[in-house]
């Protein structure tokens, strides 16, 4: 069994549509979508606010090599052009962590660096897995309760923006 979590962003034009892009293109092994969360941009903070979503993958065949593939191809499909850094984009699929791999390998690097300190990925993932571990670091409750409150302030919950 090959169980991933995979982050979804997007700032730039049709958000929510390219956020669609991901969850159809993630349908036939989708476990489970969190609603979408509005926030403020990391890293260049000069940019549009992003919607976020986590979902949880199950494909016995895929490996987390697999699922990067998956998730870049998904991103070619939303035409992301990656100019800048952190900068904006049309849709961002991070691989989170997939089983108990670890990778220190700079094109995957499991589970995927910062998770235990963003709030953009924990309160997503803990809606739809109360139970959700960072490989490593620990419980995500754990981790989102030792963050600062202003940024978990900062993902607001958009519950009319359904995927």
């Amino acid at each position: 069994m090959s169980r991933a979590v995979l982050s979804l962003g997007s700032n730039l034009g049709d958000r929510l549509a390219y956020l669609r892009v991901a969850v159809d293109g993630l349908r036939d092994v989708l476990v489970s979508v969190s609603s979408v969360y509005e926030t403020a941009p990391w890293g260049v903070t000069d940019q549009p606010d992003f919607l976020n979503a986590v979902c949880i993958v199950d494909d016995p065949a895929r490996d987390h090599w697999a699922w990067l593939r998956a998730g870049q191809a998904l991103e070619r499909e939303a035409e992301r052009v990656r100019e800048q850094r952190w900068g904006p984009r049309t849709l961002d699929v991070d691989v989170v962590t997939v089983d108990d791999v670890r990778s220190a390998d700079p094109e995957l690097l499991l589970p995927h660096p910062g998770t235990a300190e963003r709030a953009t990925v924990l309160i997503p993932w803990l809606e739809i897995d109360p139970d959700a571990e960072v490989p490593g670091a620990g419980r995500a409750d754990a981790l989102l309760a030792a963050l600062p409150a202003a940024d978990k302030n900062d993902v607001r919950r958009r519950p009319d923006l359904p995927l």
